[in-house]
């Protein structure tokens, strides 16, 4: 009888209890979940104009145009018509359209394969210069 019974608890004891492991398992995962740092996204915040199919008043003060195409280049509209200029000399040119057009806000048109970094440039150049309002008007893809 001794040899069943020996049998027997053997047999019980070869299951193993694995609710302390679980126990375990959850606890680290909520420590886990817990001190975790979840990194927040940085993004520019642009001043988009809503769309407007009317043209402007006869009256409307004069806007500084510049636009950034698809190869990072820089093109500002002025009295000459359309001119290539250095990044570097965005804040001198906006600086002196400015004198002619005191009120006149810098609309920064951006093709959408432009570096954002050549955009934050041009619109830091911008508001260097005293701008009013900086917009970017964003060209669409084709």
């Amino acid at each position: 009888m001794s040899r069943r019974k020996k049998n027997r608890s053997s047999e019980d004891s070869n299951d193993i209890d694995l609710t302390p492991m679980l126990d375990v398992v959850f606890i680290m995962l909520i420590f886990f979940i817990v001190t975790a740092s979840f990194v927040k996204e940085i993004g520019l915040d642009v001043n988009v104009p809503e769309e407007n199919d009317e043209p402007p008043p006869p009256n409307a003060d004069p806007n500084i145009l510049v636009q950034i195409t698809a190869d990072n280049q820089i093109w500002m509209f002025g009295d000459n018509g359309l001119r290539r200029i250095d990044e570097a000399s965005v804040r001198s040119n906006i600086a002196q359209m400015r004198a002619e057009l005191p009120k006149a806000a810098v609309i920064i048109q951006a093709n959408h394969e432009a570096d954002a970094g050549v955009y934050v440039a041009v619109a830091d150049a911008a508001r260097a210069a005293k701008a009013p309002s900086v917009v970017l008007v964003p060209v669409e893809k084709n």
